[in-house]
């Protein structure tokens, strides 16, 4: 075992102070966090796509295919408590993180690849994480029983997954359509408040859950570490592999290490009733892969990447 059978207990104890209220300014940040993105995305940008599908293409297999198995295999490695290897799937199967764009510039990466795997990942996060975190869910007995006594509905989950994420891309990418002018004014504000107000809720969070981080921190240190490198690692390397220049490899490998980790939350606490180890696990990725994503951004920034093609 990974943890004795009383800490994998206990961590399932743990409730965090975060309330009805919380979760509902958490839904308000993380759509006006999905706005900014979209104010940012073109029908260009799904074009480019199918004009050059093999960046995105890679990066879209990593991220919903490659990383929720490599997942299972590190919950199989690891074996900690099913509570939190469910949380490491369901961490895994939601799409890019929304500081991933800025983490791709910073890191001289090709942002363009960024913006539009995002753009791309967060309409396909609508149907394939409800679908990553039930088949992957159920492929060991230990998860598959806890998601069995909560009951989950993919159905329903799937519903929530498009009104959190779906609805502000549809209403950003329609205003900056038919108001370009609008949007253009919005744009850099709106980015700049919600990676702001993102960043002043986790800051908050973490202070007002403190002491149950600082109980669980040798726990969930290592598991939330690994599970970050294996991410990073698979997407710069799996990028390399098939081809794709240094740029577009560190674009990759920020997107699929950065997931949206508040999407997460939101799922954990609508779902699990905040079940203590899923929450613990989503709550410190949020907070490790920025620490992650600026050390490696600022390493590769400091490098200069192969040419462009």
């Amino acid at each position: 075992m990974f943890l004795p059978a009383n800490a994998a207990h206990a961590v399932d104890q743990i409730e965090l102070s975060f309330n009805a209220d919380g979760l509902f300014v958490l839904n308000i940040i993380l759509g006006l966090v999905m706005l900014g993105v979209a104010l940012d995305l073109k029908p260009d940008d799904f074009r480019r796509a199918f004009r050059r599908p093999r960046g995105p293409l890679i990066g879209l297999t990593a991220q919903f295919l490659l990383l929720p198995a490599a997942t299972f295999g590190l919950t199989r490695l690891l074996n900690p408590p099913p509570s939190m290897a469910l949380g490491m799937i369901l961490v895994a199967s939601c799409p890019g993180g929304n500081i991933s764009n800025f983490l791709t510039h910073l890191a001289k990466g090709r942002t363009e690849l960024s913006v539009t795997m995002t753009a791309i990942s967060t309409a396909f996060a609508i149907f394939m994480t409800p679908l990553n975190l039930s088949f992957w869910g159920s492929m060991h007995p230990d998860t598959q029983a806890l998601l069995s006594e909560i009951q989950l509905d993919p159905w329903e989950m799937l519903i929530t997954v498009g009104m959190l994420l779906g609805v502000p891309v549809v209403v950003g990418m329609t205003l900056a359509a038919r108001a370009p002018k609008l949007a253009a004014w919005l744009r850099k504000p709106a980015k700049v408040l919600s990676i702001g107000f993102f960043l002043v809720f986790v800051v908050v969070a973490f202070g007002a859950n403190f002491k149950h981080f600082i109980a669980c921190i040798s726990i969930v240190f290592l598991p939330v570490l690994l599970h970050n490198a294996t991410a990073l690692a698979l997407g710069y390397g799996c990028s390399r592999g098939a081809g794709l220049t240094d740029p577009e490899s560190r674009a990759v490998a920020i997107e699929v290490g950065i997931q949206n980790s508040g999407l997460a939350l939101i799922l954990i606490f609508n779902f699990f009733d905040g079940l203590g180890g899923m929450a613990i696990i989503a709550a410190w990725w949020g907070i490790w892969h920025i620490i992650a994503g600026l050390s490696i951004a600022f390493l590769w920034s400091r490098r200069v990447p192969d040419p462009l093609p």
